[in-house]
């Protein structure tokens, strides 16, 4: 095995041309296995096998800085990179990361999670090498998708107005998760598709391998393919806007890549566009045919798995097409998750009403906002992780207009195996200090399709949350309810202690609470349904009925749900008169591994509530509802 006998770029280097596509293949084969066991991001690592080796056998890593964007797509950059005996552990609990970490390898330069960043870090890295004087090179990766987020023509625009040296790879395979939408992927789709371009192209290259006078013919075939090239690329786009360009060229094929790359390396006072063209998961037929649900794997099942779970996020996306059946006014919207929201039914029955905008969750808010003043009721469905990128957007064009957009907001709290980019552990707190925003959070399929409902009738501001979690109860409703803003519900009732959860902690403190009631200790359960505003009056009746109160919230405890009650207490002068103590999550970025693992490592489980209720009766000694010691996983 080839791939065996690789533990740095250098060893690379050293392999015969000749048998690069074996190499190749043995790449593949060994993503297919280990994807396939431990879940990850399949079909855009396929695509970029060749990418990766040319890069590492054109460029010097770690001196020369490669950056991924998305560092989905850098499995094959990590087997080369020394990583490869670790590979195994990719996704696993202390194993290698899913996406690019600087902790993990000097290869990864700059740490990638989200789209869109690559060119603004990997100008940052020029212009640090420009001030220090060195000369080594910066190349950026970017997937055709990232080019519809408004950070990259930024960075864009300003790399091209500083003419600094750096290389930017246009990863084009005409996806990003979903198929990439937009003017800009009808402009490259264009150039991609089109058989005139690729037969005048080849005709070039024949015209030139013939003729007699090898100078004369290069510049005139040189100059014909840049002549076809602006025919079919009106106002030669990257040129005007002050980069060279090459391609698009073979993404599979190493040489021409590589090729391609030397020649970029030569422009001193230039930023430099490759364009390739590459296909999501190559060498896989199941990954080319279904790329979108190739993009990212789950773990592999095991028999406890046979039949499948529902998610909240299904749950979700039949809510919303009832919604829209019942409401010709609802428009839904999706920053290029379509499938991963739970969308994609919504948009084949209602395909005007349901709105990809590409990745620009910025763009998605705002847009979501002027539909709002035009009389409709949009729902942007987004995950957590990715609605922090529209924060100015959520404040400004959102709630200071008191617009009735409602956010949904898909995998809130731990997500598991995408780690650290991609937990959900910040929505509460940076939602819940804007004006005139409602904040929800579902405990349970049935309850989020009611608070659904609510958010659409509400006339504000409303985010609801919910879990990447399998529900209890995925049965659609027979009738939607309006759940009353800020009205808690009493789950429990008890004497010695007042457990005040919310969303998916709820029926984590219910199985606590039983266990307890078998110590002796008798607990009030409170579901909270509401972070803004709270239940005011509720709340305060059961703290000083049982004098203890616990608060229990999947997000991080800085200015979250446990922060707000604190406020309440305080400001109600009862802090003085109970006990208060609050489980959440910890400050600090929680790494990757099973959400269940997470979960009861950081005491979000029944056991972990059991033992900080604990603490309130330090006297009687608890037995656990589980053996001590971590979960099976």
């Amino acid at each position: 095995m080839l791939l065996d006998n690789i533990n740095s770029p250098t060893d690379l280097k050293a392999i015969d041309h000749s048998q690069l596509k074996q190499l190749a293949e043995e790449i593949r084969q060994r993503l297919i296995e280990t994807v396939s066991e431990n879940g990850g991001h399949l079909a855009s690592n396929l695509g970029t096998v060749e990418l990766s080796i040319a890069l590492h056998r054109t460029f010097n890593s770690p001196s020369d800085k490669i950056i991924w964007d998305v560092g989905h797509q850098s499995y094959t950059h990590k087997l080369l990179t020394g990583r490869r005996t670790r590979f195994d552990t990719i996704r696993q609990h202390k194993g290698l990361s899913g996406f690019t970490d600087p902790e993990e390898s000097s290869h990864d330069p700059f740490g990638s999670g989200h789209a869109g960043n690559s060119i603004s870090a990997a100008l940052g890295l020029a212009l640090a090498r420009d001030f220090a004087g060195d000369t080594h090179h910066v190349v950026a990766i970017v997937g055709d998708g990232a080019l519809t987020t408004g950070m990259v023509f930024e960075a864009l625009n300003h790399a091209g107005q500083l003419a600094t040296r750096l290389i930017i790879v246009l990863n084009d395979n005409g996806m990003s998760i979903y198929p990439s939408t937009g003017s800009i992927a009808r402009l490259l789709n264009a150039v991609r598709s089109d058989q005139r371009y690729q037969s005048a192209k080849h005709e070039a290259k024949r015209v030139i391998s013939r003729a007699p006078m090898g100078d004369l013919a290069w510049t005139v075939g040189k100059q014909f393919k840049n002549g076809i090239k602006r025919a079919f690329l009106p106002g030669a786009f990257w040129e005007q806007m002050g980069f060279a360009h090459s391609g698009p060229i073979d993404g599979h094929n190493i040489a021409e890549i590589e090729a391609a790359l030397d020649k970029a390396k030569e422009f001193d006072a230039k930023p430099t566009i490759v364009h390739i063209l590459t296909r999501k998961g190559k060498g896989y037929r199941p990954a080319e045919e279904n790329a979108v649900k190739f993009h990212g794997v789950s773990r592999k099942k095991t028999h406890a798995d046979a039949s499948p779970p529902i998610s909240y996020s299904a749950v979700f996306g039949d809510a919303v097409c009832r919604l829209m059946r019942e409401d010709s006014r609802v428009v839904a919207i999706s920053a290029a998750m379509l499938d991963g929201t739970g969308l994609t039914k919504a948009a084949t029955e209602f395909p005007d009403r349901v709105l990809d905008v590409g990745i620009c969750e910025q763009h998605a808010v705002t847009l979501a906002a002027g539909l709002a003043a035009g009389g409709y009721i949009p729902i942007v469905a987004i995950y957590s992780t990715f609605l922090q990128r529209a924060y100015d957007q959520i404040i400004h064009d959102v709630c200071l207009q008191n617009l009735p957009v409602v956010f949904a907001i898909d995998r809130a709290g731990i997500v598991g195996d995408d780690g650290k980019t991609h937990q959900g552990a910040f929505d509460l707190s940076y939602l819940q200090s804007i004006p005139n925003m409602t904040i929800a959070a579902a405990s349970n399929g049935a309850e989020l399709q009611h608070l659904l409902f609510t958010a659409t009738q509400s006339r504000c501001p409303m985010a609801i949350r919910y879990p990447r979690e399998t529900v209890r109860d995925a049965a659609p409703v027979h009738e939607f309810e309006s759940i009353p803003i800020g009205r808690a519900e009493v789950l429990r009732e008890g004497n010695d202690i007042t457990m005040l959860a919310l969303g998916a902690t709820v029926h984590s403190a219910v199985d606590a609470a039983e266990h307890l009631a078998k110590e002796g200790i008798d607990c009030s359960v409170l579901n909270a349904r509401y972070l803004k505003p709270l239940d005011e009056q509720l709340i305060t009746e059961y703290a000083l009925r049982t004098k203890r109160l616990l608060t229990i919230e999947e997000n991080v405890l800085a200015g979250g749900f446990g922060s707000a009650v604190v406020q309440l207490v305080t400001k109600s002068s009862l802090l003085t008169q109970i006990q208060f103590d609050s489980i959440g999550l910890p400050d600090e970025f929680i790494d990757h591994g099973p959400r269940r693992l997470f979960i009861s490592r950081l005491g979000l489980d029944s056991d972990g509530i059991i033992r900080q209720a604990g603490d309130f009766f330090s006297e009687m000694p608890l037995s656990l509802a589980l053996e001590p010691g971590e979960p099976q996983v």
